[in-house]
């Protein structure tokens, strides 16, 4: 399968060759980017010296592919989705212009109103664990936000099991630097950086829309910036409308993800990685989940880490695009993490 990436020169950018150049079933035939036009992709991308003799070309001069992964910013897939469709191929956009359903979040949470609303119709939330039938005939696959991947993984089993009060939510999230991107803008020095617990987003976080969309869920969303380069650490505070032992719980998310090829129940009684944690998931497809019954205060709470490149993007794209193109969907995903590191 021939495959292409618009906006190759970021970090998304960069874990999308990582993965495609090394996956048995795809030939990466262009990967472009205007800021970086005609240099080696190593160039952008250290870790892929000697990889590949690719050149980043201009966007302008895309070519058709059997599937089109767009890993530009938010806002600009609106108006290159619908020019790539016409040839024919399929289309996973890793930015937020078709998470959304309802096409009036969209100028609620990015501020501006989208200009395809027809498309959002037909567009499939990229998250096999919950669409994985819809992704394989999908032509647009709208890959979820990170925060919203680790989250919703955490928190929907509970709102089906019925016994949480879906109204009264609260998702705390912690994220690594690399989740801003590459042009981060000041905030993203290493000096302003360093050392941070920073609340960026105590409130109204563009990802709240795709948790509420996914969970049917009311969600109150914080936001926290720590020092770490890559991972997620989301902590769903549930408020339980009865009882709620962790039996119970491990019955729970054993029923939703027991055969999940990517998500893995991790809740020990002893040990240093009692519950989920990022650091380990550096580099793999994987989202650790975990919980905790807290009867002292009638809730459950519900964890969930993740590579925020990696299964919060470019992973789940990959995952994705096997799915929709007959491939085994672990094909290419099978890096383990590394320990220590």
């Amino acid at each position: 399968m021939k495959v292409a990436i618009v906006g190759g020169s970021g970090y998304v950018g960069g874990e999308l060759l990582r993965l495609l150049l090394r996956h048995p079933e795809v030939e990466v035939v262009q990967v472009t980017s205007d800021s970086m036009a005609g240099k080696p992709i190593g160039r952008a991308h250290p870790n892929l010296r000697k990889v590949s003799p690719l050149l980043f070309t201009p966007h302008a001069r895309l070519q058709p592919a059997d599937a089109t992964f767009i890993a530009t910013p938010h806002g600009e897939s609106m108006g290159r989705v619908p020019e790539i469709l016409t040839s024919g191929g399929f289309v996973f956009d890793l930015s937020a212009d078709f998470r959304l359903r309802d096409p009036e979040q969209f100028p609620r949470y990015y501020g501006r109103s989208h200009p395809r609303p027809d498309l959002l119709s037909t567009a499939v939330y990229g998250l096999p664990e919950f669409h994985r039938d819809a992704i394989r005939t999908a032509s647009i696959v709208a890959v979820p936000g990170c925060i919203a991947t680790a989250s919703i993984l955490a928190l929907r089993p509970l709102v089906e099991a019925g016994f949480v009060d879906p109204e009264h939510v609260v998702v705390d999230a912690k994220s690594g630097s690399s989740a801003s991107g590459r042009d981060s803008g000041p905030a993203g020095l290493h000096a302003e950086r360093s050392g941070v617990m920073r609340a960026y987003a105590p409130s109204g976080h563009r990802h709240t829309a795709e948790i509420e969309q996914e969970t049917g869920a009311h969600v109150a969303l914080t936001c926290h910036g720590v020092e770490a380069v890559r991972g997620v650490l989301a902590t769903v505070h549930a408020y339980v409308t009865r009882d709620v032992d962790e039996k119970e719980l491990w019955r729970t998310y054993r029923a939703a993800y027991g055969s999940e090829p990517f998500v893995r129940i991790v809740h020990e009684s002893d040990g240093f990685f009692r519950e989920p944690e990022p650091k380990i998931l550096a580099g793999t497809n994987y989202c650790d989940v975990g919980f905790a019954a807290d009867p002292h205060a009638h809730r459950v709470v519900a964890l969930a880490a993740l590579d925020n490149l990696v299964k919060g993007a470019a992973g789940a794209a990959v995952q994705c695009l096997n799915l929709r193109a007959g491939f085994s969907e672990t094909t290419g995903l099978d890096f383990l993490g590394l320990h220590p590191i």
